[in-house]
């Protein structure tokens, strides 16, 4: 029996730092919106069965005219989002049945097949994989008062991208274990609490992230 797998795109953030009063997500590059470019590559891919939108209430209306643009092949489903990205991610959890579940960034329209290719064929060895690119900078940890403590290893340093891939009932479970643990900024760090090992997927330096409104220009050319 082949394993259910689920894509949740997580786009119900409040683009604070992209500073147009306005989700990110909606804006367009190349005349598409930016939310458009990760539906249309889960909705091809022949080995995701559903696709679950994480987004505010209050814009579903705006996300529903993108998404009638998109000849659909899959399921998609709405999800209301949290006060945080990790409430967000747990809101869709609860919402899919699925054996794995991709998790990824509504902004990263840079997304492409071999990066779910190569996360679903990781899976079968480990509990979670992360897309992430080799650090190009030499990255210093600091403490509170902007003081070195700590020198990383270029070399073994990486820059963490989307899209994720779990075992969905355990990455469910750490959720609802760790609820309350705001130092978790990613859902690897959930796993790695109890020492899951997380595979690292080779991404690209193009797959950034729109956070501000210069990254519009930097994925247009």
């Amino acid at each position: 029996m082949e394993e259910k797998i689920t894509a949740i795109i997580v786009a119900a953030g409040n683009s604070t730092r992209f500073g147009q009063g306005k989700n990110k997500n909606l804006f367009s590059i190349n005349n598409k919106p930016i939310i458009s470019y990760s539906i249309e590559v889960f909705n091809e891919h022949e080995k995701v069965n559903d696709i679950i939108l994480v987004i505010k209430e209050e814009e579903k209306s705006s996300f529903e005219e993108i998404v009638k643009t998109i000849n659909l092949k899959k399921t998609l489903k709405y999800v209301y989002g949290g006060k945080t990205r990790k409430e967000s991610v747990y809101n869709a959890l609860k919402e899919t049945d699925a054996d794995i579940v991709l998790i990824h960034d509504g902004a990263r329209p840079k997304i492409k097949k071999e990066y779910i290719d190569n996360s679903l064929i990781e899976m079968k060895n480990y509990k979670g994989t992360t897309v992430a690119v080799k650090s190009k900078d030499t990255i210093k940890i600091c403490d509170d008062n902007g003081v070195v403590i700590e020198t990383t290893n270029r070399a073994n340093t990486y820059l963490v991208q989307t899209p994720q891939c779990f075992d969905r009932k355990l990455l469910k479970e750490l959720h609802e274990k760790y609820e309350n643990d705001e130092s978790i900024t990613d859902d690897c760090m959930i796993l790695e609490k109890l020492g899951y090992k997380i595979k690292i997927i080779p991404g690209d330096y193009t797959n950034i992230k729109v956070t501000t409104f210069d990254d519009l220009k930097i994925c247009e050319a």
